[in-house]
């Protein structure tokens, strides 16, 4: 049976007059099992059969997929779509019901024989695709209730309205996962992003599609180790108080702020989708109405709720002192995800403003990046940022911009500026698993 446990690392101190409360909370699941062990799992890959993926890409794609159907575990129901200007059901061959089928030998079989047969031929319309994804999803009405898509693309949304995509995302988010990967240079990562962050999945980019087999393995292995199918992070703040912001910060940076679902007038959830053996860590940001020196008071409660039952919770505090030596000290982990925040939305508004042109702007932002990944120890943005600009001093970010920088590099930072890293050392203020 799944264990929880979580852990609040903050300084609950505030300054005579201070408001703001700030806390990483971390929290951990093990022993979570197998995919299904709440309710039956699904899985469906969806390829990019489009015209663009050409003799090597598809190739790569077909094995790629067969990979991926070896790790879904037999039991699991899927499907596959096959993805161009429209979207097609390429297993199972259905005329009527439910479109997913369990795995067993002989369907894990029949779908890598349908996979073999497909070719690269037509446009790209993924707003389509994740519709049929969908669907797909709701044929089987309450049996699957863990879904997990796979998404590979290889080019832009181009044969669909931008109007189209954002529709076919509202009505996919909540409903299923779907963890994105981009093949090649000729997709669009703002666009890809904006579906995985929706539907709370990952986003990297395959540079070579050598590499693509052994991605799909490790993506559908980490689906299927996934035993808690969903769980909401709780929010509990007291009267008069606001709740700036929530963010997962680990291990990857996602605003959740804007996600949150009332449970009642004081109390927030927001979905974090299904759990297997790990941790994630949240920032909380509380503002309260200030109190006297010497008061102290409960500045939000967060809990893991599985099934409306909470399965752990943390306590973030807050007391009112005259004593600067207290107050003034910043939290390591407060600050450390601080950094990593900023180091996020410094790469990305440094390659935009490239790519725009605006070469002033990208040269601070990027130089403000490699300045923050060496105070955070983020080495591999460090090693990606280094691809892209020269540095000539990164205590004080000092940078020039390349004057050629690989397409796949330059998209590589992009896809990876979320990702951070742990401090060196952690310590606590309490928080205990219930």
């Amino acid at each position: 049976m799944a264990q929880f446990d979580s852990t609040v690392y903050q300084n609950e101190y505030l300054p005579d007059g201070g408001t703001d409360v700030n806390a990483i909370v971390r929290v951990g699941v093990s022993d979570a099992g197998s995919a299904g062990s709440d309710g039956a799992a699904g899985e469906i890959i969806i390829i990019d059969c489009s015209g663009s993926m050409g003799q090597r890409s598809m190739l790569a794609a077909r094995q790629a997929a067969m990979v991926a159907l070896d790790n879904i575990l037999d039991g699991t129901y899927f499907a596959v779509v096959s993805g161009t200007h429209e979207a097609y059901l390429a297993y199972p061959i259905v005329q009527s019901g439910p479109g997913m089928v369990q795995m067993t030998t002989r369907t894990r079989r029949e779908a890598k024989d349908a996979i073999s047969r497909l070719v690269a031929d037509g446009g790209t319309a993924i707003g389509r695709w994740l519709n049929l994804t969908l669907a797909l999803f709701n044929s089987m009405g309450g049996i699957v209730t863990q879904r997990h898509a796979l998404l590979l693309t290889d080019g832009a949304d181009e044969h669909e309205t931008p109007e189209q995509l954002d529709a076919a995302i509202r009505a996919c988010a909540g409903r299923f996962q779907c963890d994105c990967r981009g093949i090649g240079t000729y997709w669009v990562v703002s666009e890809v992003r904006k579906i995985a962050r929706a539907l709370m999945g990952t986003l990297d980019i395959i540079p070579d599609p050598a590499m693509m087999a052994a991605e799909f393995a490790r993506i559908m292995q980490t689906s299927m180790s996934r035993g808690v199918s969903s769980a909401n992070l709780r929010v509990w703040t007291p009267q008069g108080a606001q709740l700036l912001f929530v963010r997962q910060v680990s291990p990857t940076v996602e605003d959740l702020s804007y996600q949150g679902q009332p449970v009642n007038p004081l109390t927030v959830d927001f979905g974090t989708g299904a759990w297997g053996d790990e941790e994630r860590d949240y920032h909380i940001a509380v503002r309260l109405p200030a109190k006297a020196v010497g008061q102290e008071q409960l500045a939000a409660r967060v809990q893991l709720v599985v099934g409306e039952q909470p399965r752990t919770q943390g306590l973030v505090k807050a007391m009112w002192s005259s004593d600067d030596s207290l107050t003034a000290q910043i939290n390591d982990e407060v600050a450390h995800y601080t950094g990593q925040t900023e180091l996020a939305a410094a790469i990305q508004e440094g390659l935009a403003a490239r790519k725009a042109g605006d070469l002033s702007t990208a040269t601070s932002k990027l130089g403000r990046a490699v300045q923050l990944a060496q105070q955070t120890g983020n080495h591999e943005a460090t090693t990606k940022l280094r691809k892209v600009v020269d540095v000539v001093d990164p205590g004080s970010g000092t940078v020039r911009l390349k004057t050629k920088v690989d397409k796949a590099d330059e998209m590589a930072l992009d896809t990876a500026s979320t990702k951070t890293t742990r401090t060196r050392q952690s310590g606590g203020n309490g928080g205990q698993a219930e």
